[in-house]
Formats: structure tokens, sequence, C-alpha cells
């Protein structure tokens, strides 16, 4: 029986590293194996900035990575948060009845709702502004060489 408020908490707290995935599909997901790629890419980006500053090309488009990864593993909380026992049951506890207990909402399901809600969108937003902020950045630096 697969519970809707740990798959949440999963998908809110280590969704970057897929273990929503496998607690859902099981250690065969292969998407659940992939989720750690643009993880471990956009951690890349966060220590070419330290290493290298904000000055780093390729850190300003790993760094995305990582945010998109969070935002998308965020939104799927929220999707399974808000799923209908029903639904939830039908799809991940086929051999329950529809009214199932693991399917149901409660008030921790909605905590991993509202802060995945809250998280995912700053994240994602942040995120979108750092890359354009910095290709904005470089476009006008390039301006000026090529002026001088």
């Amino acid at each position: 029986m697969k519970n809707k408020t740990v798959a949440a908490w999963l998908s809110f707290l280590g969704g970057p590293l897929g273990l929503h995935r496998f607690y859902l599909r099981g250690m065969g997901d292969w998407l659940g194996w992939l989720l750690p790629i643009p993880t471990a890419l956009g951690v890349y980006g966060i220590e070419r900035v330290r290493m290298y500053g904000v000055d780093d090309g390729l850190s300003w488009a790993l760094i995305p990575l990582l945010g998109f990864t969070i935002a998308g593993c965020a939104l799927m909380a929220i999707v399974y948060g808000l799923m209908t026992p029903e639904k939830w049951n039908a799809r991940f506890n086929a051999s329950a009845p529809a009214d199932a207990e693991p399917g149901r909402t409660n008030w921790f399901t909605i905590g991993a709702v509202v802060l995945a809600l809250f998280f995912g969108s700053t994240i994602l937003m942040a995120s979108i502004v750092f890359s354009f902020q910095r290709y904005f950045e470089h476009q006008i630096e390039e301006g000026r060489k090529i002026s001088q």
C-alpha cells in the first residue's frame, strides 16, 4: 500500500534524488535513476560559481538545472497531495478499495503541499531570474567589447 502523504513528502524533500519515484514504482524506475543527473549538474554549477565567480558562463547554464529539478519535484508533491483518494488508490493501490486509508488526505499531506508550493515556486523564480540576469549581463559585456 503506497501512502499519499509519504509520497508527497518524499517528492518534496528527496525528489531531486528520485526517492518518490523509487517509493511508488520501485528500484527499476528509469526516471528515478535519471533525476540525480540534473541535480548533480546543478550542484556542480554552484561549485563552479564558488571556484570561478559569477562570471563563469557554464555555471549560469548549470545552476538552473538544479532549480528546475527541485521545482518539478515540488510540483509532483502538489499533484500527489491534491489527488483524490479514489484516483490515488486506483493508480498506486489497485487491490485496495477506492476509499482506502493510504489515499486519504490529512494535515501532514496539506503541509507537504503548502511547503512544496512555497519553496518550489520560490526556487523556480530564482532559477529563471538568475539565468536571465547572467545571460543579459553577458550580452551587455559582449556589446561593450564590440563597441570598443
